[in-house]
């Protein structure tokens, strides 16, 4: 009989109905592929049965989760590689059903079923949440940010850096990771037109970073509110050692519940993924309620590309279970048109695409290059899982499967007038 190795190639190649790119070990010690490809280590057996009773995506994930997948060699290379055949397979790939109904599919799937032994499903790593319909109620929304952000703020600073800034940093040519957070902070105070004096409310705030930044360089009085209670701790923290409590306040408060407006400005920098389609109207609504007549928002938000038919999009299975629950992304023409019909005026959107794609590796650099403090810090699963995503998540920015957008939208007064330079863009010079 052909050795493990051999016979999952084979299978797996019968069932994708294409060429396997990687080489296969398999944990007979067994080894089938590609001389010099990465290899997909095949641990156990339970391995084959977590892809077996949760085919696709979200199979693949248990088991990289819970260790009994791993890749040997350039992750980033494995990634690629199978793109196409897994991560990637777009509108038009056959549903699981219909590959059911290939005669050649099912035989391997039979021959499977006698490889992998009894047929006991495993329970999901822990680090899985257990779904259920996207609410996006106060409650909701509050376990669903703890589960992503509470898992320890020693964590975050050894992934993001000392800038603790957890979205897309802006680059320029040699800069170091914190050097283009501040610059991606700067952006954005000087889209806002910030001034000293002025109201900040700053939606989603994090660790502080944007708060602190605003308050100290530019002489605003900033609200920050976030719905985890690590981060609030933490950015309080900052914020006393900064000196500045007199000028920015944290709170632990959902965007609903704000009611002191008005502000002069307001900066929602990737926190607008997790208000979920049915909600996202009622979401610019409240923002603009809580601007002055002229004031600005700064929504930073990723996006997906859009699809024939809308009805059909789905979250994906391993960022929903794993990474950000309930999170949902909309397409950049869907969350401008929603802004608009809030009141807002659109004057600026800008592509970052490419930047987060570059931030992305630098975290990924950050959390291997400390992989066993970052393993002591939350667990093994955790860990796994924030390298396969950030990992993962760089390539789509670079295969323009999703994208990173800043919007610069105004309550623009009754008037028409917007308060803005003729020739904008004057924030980039």
């Amino acid at each position: 009989m052909a050795d493990a190795a051999s016979r999952l190639r084979s299978l797996a190649e019968r069932m994708l109905g294409a060429p396997l790119p990687l080489r296969i070990r398999a944990w007979d010690g067994s080894q089938a592929g590609p001389p010099g490809a990465p290899a997909l280590v095949i641990r156990n057996r339970r391995a084959l049965r977590r892809m077996l009773f949760k085919p696709g995506e979200l199979g693949l994930a248990r088991a990289w989760v819970a260790g009994d997948l791993d890749v040997e060699g350039d992750l980033y290379t494995a990634l690629e590689a199978t793109a196409g055949s897994v991560w990637e397979r777009g509108e038009d790939a056959r549903t699981l059903t219909q590959a059911l109904r290939d005669p050649e599919v099912r035989a391997a799937g039979r021959e499977l079923l006698r490889l992998v032994g009894p047929p006991i499903p495993p329970a999901p790593p822990r680090e899985e949440v257990r779904r259920r319909r996207h609410l996006h109620t106060r409650r909701s929304d509050s376990r669903a940010i703890s589960h992503h952000y509470d898992v320890g703020n020693d964590f975050y600073e050894l992934v993001l850096g000392p800038s603790m800034v957890y979205s897309c940093a802006y680059w320029e040519d040699g800069g170091s990771l914190e050097s283009a957070q501040r610059d991606k902070l700067e952006l954005v105070s000087r889209k806002l037109g910030l001034t000293p004096g002025q109201r900040l409310l700053d939606v989603g705030c994090g660790w502080g970073s944007m708060a602190i930044h605003a308050a100290r360089e530019h002489g605003v009085s900033v609200v920050g509110i976030t719905l985890s209670q690590e981060q609030a701790a933490f950015a309080r923290k900052r914020v006393a050692d900064e000196g500045l409590t007199d000028r920015v306040e944290i709170r632990v408060q959902d965007y609903r519940d704000v009611v002191d407006g008005p502000y002069d400005a307001i900066s929602s920098i990737g926190m607008a993924e997790h208000v979920g389609a049915e909600r996202y109207l009622d979401y610019a609504r409240d923002l603009y309620g809580l601007l002055r007549p002229g004031g600005r928002l700064l929504n930073h938000q990723i996006a997906r590309r859009p699809q024939r038919d809308e009805s059909a999009y789905e979250v994906d299975p391993f960022i929903d279970a794993y990474v950000f629950p309930d999170g949902e992304l909309a397409p950049i023409g869907t969350t401008v048109t929603q802004l608009e019909r809030a009141g807002f005026e659109v004057r600026d959107v800008e592509s970052l695409r490419e930047h987060y794609a570059r931030t992305l590796r630098r975290w990924v650099t950050n959390l291997e290059d400390d992989w066993g403090r970052a393993v002591r810090l939350t667990s093994p699963g955790r860990a796994r899982v924030w390298r396969l995503y950030m990992a993962a998540s760089a390539l789509a920015f670079e295969r323009n499967r999703i994208g990173v957008n800043q919007v610069l939208a105004i309550r623009t007064p009754d008037p028409g007038t917007s308060g803005l330079p003729l020739r904008t863009r004057t924030w980039n010079t």
